[in-house]
């Protein structure tokens, strides 16, 4: 499935149906989704989307909030933006602190954050573009606890990234948080089959 840019109705099983192969699915993205998790510093974590984990979120979605064909639509149009469409990777940062006094006291002074997201390729910075559905930082400079990005590249760019030799970092560089995490080869792999 991974090589598919867009989820269609077609791609989605009945609720009864997917209830069947549920535990079986769920075993596969976890281990999907482990590849394409990196914390970044002691809060962040990008979580890197593909079509399988955003075909595993919609069938989850449906399955839960039991809302038919008139869910089905709402839940295509939020997550079909967060598959990558080739020359891009695409992912979900949370920041995850479990202390909720804490974490409003971080959050209130990161606004602006996910314009300062990279992705560094042998050295060349790829700057972040959100995503454009809703302001994720309100006016007073607070930010939300999850942000929604997407990272372009080039062609000469994507096939440094799919050459396991070459360095790849993902960082924030935020005057309040400014930390990176080299990927892994395992995870450079498994994020270089998002490239078309």
């Amino acid at each position: 499935m991974g090589s598919k840019t867009e989820l269609t109705r077609d791609d989605i099983l009945a609720v009864e149906a997917y209830q069947e192969i549920r535990d079986i699915r769920r075993a596969e993205i976890v281990a999907v989704k482990k590849l394409r998790r990196v914390a970044v510093g002691p809060y962040a974590t990008f979580y890197f989307e593909s079509f399988d984990t955003m075909w595993y979120q919609v069938q989850e979605m449906l399955r839960i909030e039991k809302g038919g064909d008139a869910q089905l639509v709402d839940e295509l149009e939020a997550y079909n933006p967060l598959i990558p469409k080739g020359k891009e990777l695409v992912a979900t940062v949370m920041f995850e602190i479990d202390n909720p006094d804490i974490r409003a006291a971080f959050l209130a002074g990161l606004g602006g954050v996910e314009e300062c997201m990279t992705l560094e390729i042998d050295g060349e910075a790829v700057i972040a573009e959100p995503e454009q559905d809703v302001d994720r930082t309100t006016a007073d400079g607070k930010a939300s606890s999850v942000q929604f990005v997407h990272f372009k590249l080039s062609d000469a760019q994507i096939a440094k990234f799919r050459d396991l030799a070459t360095r790849v970092t993902v960082g924030i560089n935020h005057p309040k948080y400014g930390h990176m995490t080299v990927l892994s080869e395992e995870s450079q792999a498994a994020l270089a089959e998002d490239f078309a």
